[in-house]
């Protein structure tokens, strides 16, 4: 999978918790255009789209009642917009009841 297809969810899980982790792949180098974070804010909203819509408890019946976290594991670091974008998401997600996760694979 990748950031480029938002018609589809990554992969989706339930983790220990109890919560519907909604995961993004995100295998897209930064750049600065911000054609990446573009592209991520597209799978964001499609993410938040099939919750909103309805289409995810439909699909994936077992996501019904639960929290929502959107995880995103990234092969790059972010560049200083992006961080921004990551914060700032992070922020906006919290404030509706969700949770959002961003990490890398690289440590």
């Amino acid at each position: 999978m990748s950031v480029e297809n938002t018609n589809v969810i990554d992969l989706i899980s339930i983790d220990k918790e109890g919560n519907v982790v909604l995961t993004v792949s995100d295998d897209l180098e930064w750049d600065n255009e911000n054609v990446h974070l573009l592209k991520l804010q597209d799978k964001l909203n499609a993410y938040l789209d099939a919750v909103d819509n309805g289409s995810l408890y439909d699909n994936y019946p077992n996501s019904r009642g639960r929290n929502i976290l959107i995880n995103v594991i990234s092969k790059y670091f972010p560049n200083e917009e992006g961080e921004q974008f990551l914060r700032r998401t992070k922020e906006i997600l919290d404030s509706i009841g969700y949770q959002f996760r961003y990490s890398n694979l690289i440590k």
